[in-house]
């Protein structure tokens, strides 16, 4: 059974940091693409990162491009999104997925504000 699981959200000012965890299990993990999406207050779902199986490769959203880093370790089966000089804007619910099973987690929610 496919399962994800965020953790790591919660309250931040502006300009803090946070680091994101998203822990698999269920399938073969280092087969898979990851991603991370949010969904803001009142906002559709949106593509922040992507990393692949290997990890030798990610994308970025240009809102969070230079700020963000999306990283994984395929022996302990997580995935991180470390998140710099966070804004307000980045107030959200962080979900981790794998598009490829179509499998979401709950998401783990973050808040920017002072």
């Amino acid at each position: 059974q496919v399962q994800l699981v965020e953790s790591g959200g919660g309250l931040v000012q502006p300009g803090g940091s946070l680091r994101l965890s998203c822990a698999a299990s269920g399938f073969t993990f280092s087969e898979f693409v990851i991603s991370w999406y949010r969904q803001g207050p009142g906002k559709g779902r949106e593509l922040v990162a992507f990393i692949t199986g290997t990890g030798d490769s990610s994308s970025y959203a240009d809102s969070v491009k230079d700020r963000f880093t999306i990283a994984r370790d395929n022996a302990k089966k997580l995935v991180y999104l470390q998140m710099n000089n966070l804004k307000p804007e980045d107030t959200a619910v962080y979900y981790c997925r794998v598009s490829a099973l179509n499998y979401w987690g709950k998401g783990t929610l973050v808040t920017v504000s002072s």
